[in-house]
């Protein structure tokens, strides 16, 4: 039996990154987290990820290349971060020449939309099909778009950028502007939902987290804003799902917490909008994957772009 390859994975997201080793067959064999602290700015995160990565490898195999997840828009092949709405202060960030100027190591860089497609098509609900969508539904709300059997990446490597889609005339704000999808779909939308719906409870600052713990436990406050954001979730499936037909959509985190207290909602909007042909062709699901989901798919970028995906 042939030895493992391992690879270095980092996550990078707004609320926190992960470091871990793990094998071109998906496996986790170490993980290492930390809070991402947006507020300290870019240099001080990029040094503990720097500090995290080499207490990894100082007790790990040797790697095969470095490969990183983290939420656009980007540059896929430089490497190259602009600003991401999560990130502030990541302004045309070189990632993946300094991470390859520090480590030495092959370096690939993805969009987390689509490195969580990859995870979940290689290794969890996606595997064996040709078209499906993966939502990340975190502190953000990205797409990954695998249309006949490809991810799609488009022109510019913005596909996928379906937080930005304006769906109501107003609503929390996010990407400058008040009504996006993402404004009412990922945890920081959540939270002004739950402020301006509940401002007596929730307009001192509540967190995505409270909210779902306190919607699991029936709370009635809770249950309508997530029934609302559920709502505004299937708006958004049913231009997906007219648009490119897909036979599959996984929603990440949000959905995995929150079950069908979310996805419920979300698909009674999704069939009442959508072609009935194609939402009949559709199955909307959660990860695999589960938990484990984003650090399989800060292993993705390697085994894509790297070649380095076993058969």
């Amino acid at each position: 039996m042939a030895a493992p390859t391992y690879l270095l994975g980092m996550d990078i997201g707004g609320t926190k990154t992960a470091v871990v080793l793990g094998t071109t067959a998906g496996e986790i064999c170490r993980r290492e987290v930390f809070p991402t602290r947006t507020e300290r700015g870019f240099e001080a995160t990029f040094a503990e990820l720097c500090e995290t990565a080499a207490k990894v490898l100082s007790t790990s195999p040797p790697v095969a290349a470095i490969s990183v997840a983290i939420g656009g828009p980007l540059d896929v092949q430089r490497g190259i971060i602009y600003s991401p709405p999560n990130l502030p202060g990541w302004d045309n960030i070189p990632l993946k020449d300094w991470l390859h100027e520090r480590f030495q190591q092959p370096v690939y860089v993805e969009h987390d939309g689509n490195a969580g497609t990859l995870a979940e098509l290689y290794f969890g609900a996606g595997r064996g099909h040709r078209n499906l969508i993966f939502l990340t539904m975190g502190t953000g709300l990205g797409a990954g778009l695998v249309l006949n059997g490809q991810l799609y990446r488009g022109t510019t490597d913005t596909a996928g950028e379906v937080g930005h889609w304006r769906i109501a005339p107003d609503g929390p704000l996010a990407y400058g502007k008040r009504g996006s999808w993402e404004g009412y779909c990922a945890g920081p939308g959540m939270e002004k939902l739950a402020a301006e719906m509940f401002p007596a409870r929730w307009g001192l600052g509540g967190t995505a987290e409270e909210l779902v713990e306190a919607a699991r436990a029936d709370d009635a406050d809770a249950l309508r804003v997530v029934r609302r954001v559920g709502e505004m979730l299937g708006k958004g499936l049913a231009l997906l799902v007219d648009v490119l037909n897909p036979e599959l959509i996984i929603i990440g985190s949000m959905a995995v917490r929150l079950g069908d207290l979310l996805l419920d909602p979300a698909r009674e909007i999704l069939c009442r909008e959508a072609l009935p042909g194609a939402v009949a062709a559709v199955r909307v699901t959660t990860p695999e994957l589960g938990e484990e989901l984003g650090d399989v798919a800060s292993l993705c970028a390697a085994l894509v772009q790297g070649r380095l995906k076993e058969a």
